[in-house]
């Protein structure tokens, strides 16, 4: 920006230093005693109040991302103060004209916008932090970051990793507004100390750092000089000191909820007329009391849990790994930072209707407290009959100062049956950018007069996280009897043992090539009682990843998956092959036996754009020869995943993504299988509160028939488990169209109106000539509202 604008522009803004001063983060200045003020304020985004005159000024930020150590480009101002009841933050964030990127947005859905995120650590701990962000017109995003050592890998196109990412399923009740100005935006933003959970005692200290994300720039900027090299991103917050006389008040929330549906059933011969089902409305609802200024009880009786928005369809592409759908559902939502583990233990999706459960969350007597029992419904159920009970119990407690040790138990009931998993875990963190992390758990199943005998986890990491160079290494295994049925395990019964090398680079300021990153990646898989048997390995994978980062948000990655994966048994254990016997009639039924080893040459391209203020653009491509785990030979593959945003209003959101697979025979050539999935999601936020949106995907899965290909070329036929019969595995298609729309006003968390419509259309012909039919729909409402006592 010239000169001459940035002296105009000056002279709009106020010039008089607040009188809480003025604390530079560049500077060391980072300790900061805020104001207490008897004043209350007008929540509009206009920092005009006198209160604001008085407030502390947080100023002097530094560059992150993509390079850490340097003054930020931007200018970004904080002032904080508060009252007996709340914490105020006013942001001044100065750019250039044109450069602020805004829209009118749902809730959590800013990560393409500018925003000001604020780490709140409550405790005091440098281990947990509330977290709350704001794009320039103020529309909310929070959550909740638990630093457990488990980062992001740098991806296809990516940087290397660096920090954990919050967890945005939490929503808390606060203010904010902002509006764009001639100078950037300014956004104010409201907390209440009810809302917020902290430790007890007539004064507090809690730490504050605040990041600023400037999308024309592709860059994150905060106040404190963050140093990627470490293995804590809270470790390096500010401090709020002497925060005294906070007044909380009972902390008492009631949520009642009335829900009606309407189920659609397709007419059974076709055609005919539908059916539809108009149950009595269900009443239902979820009360939440703060037992102490750390501690918060929830229950809930009859919660509605309708699918607002279902789950994109996902196809794995290792059928030996389960897929994974994250928690959506607002009870399990609140706290759940507080069942965090290395490997997924608790995994609250296995209760799955319930009828009531209880929650206890937070933090007393030093330790960080997590427990949850739940009555699920009789048609969960193994045998109709009794209501499964879930029980689980997620204790923590620091060591020192960014340690910690924890504990779990899970026991799952159902009638006669029980299941049980206990363990522990912890992290050390030494030398700020050493960490040793491991957990071990047990667990055993049993039903009337049958008791599994025990059964072991165990997950070893070391991490090295310095600003050049980064090392991580695991040694993880599960035994194929773990059975953890309140918990997600991916895919039991191996052993991995990997490694992970990063080294970076970054160029000079104003460079076209901010940073650069080359990876090394090596991983062993062995099925489990191999390992322990010393056995070869299954599964050997060495990647060569490299990503850059040029100036103006641009990503760029290429790699090569280097790869020899060993026949599994166990996975065609109910594949079988018919051979006729020479100059006879008769057939021998002979057991499916694979090569022993396929070997793998894989490329990937990627590519982001920067989020400009129209569009953004992500795709990732990768090619080459891979394992067909159809029929266990090899095949070259062609995966595409592409996700466009557009955005041509401020109000209009439009984000599309298309993910395709082909696998095809190494040899003739003949596709095995088809993949294809394009999905759009369109919002039109008619304000902060109100918006509608449509969702539509359209999921293809083709599979030709199965031949044992590249050995005997012999039809495969599957065998069914139970009755010993065997079916030919014929060429198999099978489509569907989904599409969803959803009327939503949400005001605050707590109080929404949802009205909403979806259906479904299959098509299952095999040639695909066939027309799509309607085979299930249905009308829901919702409405809930938020007493807060």
């Amino acid at each position: 920006m010239p000169i001459p604008v940035l002296a105009a522009l000056a002279l709009l803004l106020p010039t008089d230093p607040p009188k809480g001063g003025v604390f530079n983060g560049r500077l060391g200045q980072v300790d900061v005693t805020p104001p207490r003020l008897e004043q209350s304020v007008t929540v509009d985004g206009v920092l005009n109040e006198p209160a604001w005159g008085e407030a502390a000024l947080l100023t002097g930020f530094s560059q992150y991302q993509p390079t850490d150590r340097r003054p930020s480009t931007d200018s970004t101002e904080v002032l904080v103060w508060y009252s007996p009841t709340a914490i105020h933050f006013g942001i001044r964030a100065y750019a250039p004209a044109g450069a602020v990127r805004a829209t009118v947005a749902d809730r959590d859905r800013i990560s393409q916008d500018d925003q000001v995120q604020l780490f709140l650590g409550t405790f005091n701990d440098s281990r947990q932090a509330m977290w709350f962000a704001v794009n320039p017109l103020g529309i909310q995003s929070d959550g909740v970051l638990n630093e457990t050592g488990v980062t992001g890998g740098g991806g296809f196109g990516r940087g290397a990793a660096v920090r954990e990412s919050p967890d945005l399923a939490p929503d808390f009740v606060w203010k904010s507004k902002g509006r764009v100005t001639e100078f950037g935006y300014e956004v104010e933003i409201s907390i209440p100390f009810k809302s917020i959970r902290y430790l007890g005692g007539e004064q507090q200290t809690w730490q504050l750092n605040v990041l600023r994300v400037v999308q024309a720039r592709g860059h994150e900027q905060t106040w404190t000089p963050v140093k990627r090299g470490n293995a804590s991103f809270l470790a390096q917050s500010g401090r709020l000191t002497q925060l005294r006389e906070l007044r909380r008040g009972l902390v008492l929330d009631l949520i009642p909820t009335v829900t009606e549906r309407v189920n659609g059933v397709a007419p059974s011969p076709a055609p005919g007329p539908w059916t539809y089902s108009v149950p009595a409305p269900e009443l239902g609802g979820t009360m939440r009391w703060g037992v102490t200024n750390n501690l918060t009880m929830t229950g809930t009786a009859r919660p509605d849990f309708s699918d607002v928005e279902a789950d994109a369809t996902q196809f794995a592409i290792d059928p030996r790994v389960a897929v994974f759908f994250p928690e959506r559902r607002p009870f399990f939502l609140e706290g759940i930072e507080q069942f965090g583990l290395p490997n997924q233990i608790v995994y609250t999706r296995r209760v799955v209707q319930p009828v009531g459960a209880v929650k206890l969350t937070g933090k007393a007597s030093g330790f960080d407290i997590g427990l949850l029992s739940a009555v699920d419904a009789r048609t969960t159920s193994a045998t109709g009959l009794d209501n499964p009970v879930f029980n689980i119990l997620r204790l923590q407690r620091d060591i020192g100062r960014q340690s910690r040790i924890g504990m779990v138990y899970t026991d799952k009931i159902d009638g006669g049956s029980w299941n049980r998993v206990g363990g522990m875990d912890t992290r050390l963190v030494f030398g700020r950018i050493f960490a040793l992390q491991f957990q071990g758990a047990l667990t055993a199943t049993g039903a009337p007069g049958v008791s599994d005998a025990l059964a072991p986890l165990w997950d070893l990491r070391f991490n090295v996280s310095g600003r050049r160079l980064a090392l991580r290494y695991q040694f993880r295994g599960i035994s194929p009897r773990f059975d953890a049925q309140a918990g997600f395990i991916p895919r039991p019964g191996i052993v991995r043992i990997g490694g992970d090398h990063r080294f970076t680079t970054f160029g000079k300021p104003g460079a076209f090539l901010e940073s650069y990153t080359v990876g090394f990646m090596t991983d062993g898989t062995w099925r489990y009682d191999e390992f322990v048997n010393g056995r070869d390995v299954q599964d050997l994978k060495f990647h060569v990843n490299t990503n850059y980062r040029l100036r103006g948000g641009w990503g760029v990655g290429a790699s090569v998956f280097i790869e020899r994966f060993g026949y599994d048994p166990g996975l065609y254990q109910n594949y079988v092959l018919l051979r006729p016997r020479p100059q006879s009639r008769l057939v021998d039924t002979i057991p499916y036996t694979g090569t022993p080893t396929l070997p793998n040459l894989d490329w990937v391209l990627a590519f982001n754009t920067p989020q400009w203020k129209a569009f953004s653009l992500d795709v990732s491509a990768i090619w080459g020869q891979d394992q067909n785990f159809f029929e266990w030979s090899s095949a070259s593959i062609y995966i595409l995943n592409t996700t466009l945003n557009l955005r041509p209003t401020r109000q209009l959101r439009v984000a599309g993504t298309w993910n395709f697979e082909a696998y095809d025979r190494v040899g003739d050539g003949t596709r095995v299988a088809t993949r294809n999935v394009p999905r759009v999601r369109m919002e039109y936020q008619l304000s902060r509160t109100i918006f509608v949106r449509f969702i539509g995907e359209y999921a293809l899965q083709r599979v030709d028939s199965l031949r044992d290909y590249s050995r005997t070329d012999l039809p495969i036929y599957f065998r069914n488990a139970s009755t010993g019969a065997l079916t030919r595995a014929g060429a198999t298609r099978s489509a569907r169209v989904r599409g969803d729309f959803l009327f939503s006003y949400f005001p605050n968390p707590g109080t929404v109106l949802y009205a909403g419509y979806g259906a479904i259309l299959r098509n299952g012909d095999p040639r695909g000539d066939g027309d799509f039919r309607r085979t299930q729909d249905g009308f829901f409402l919702k409405l809930s509202y938020l007493f807060r006592m």
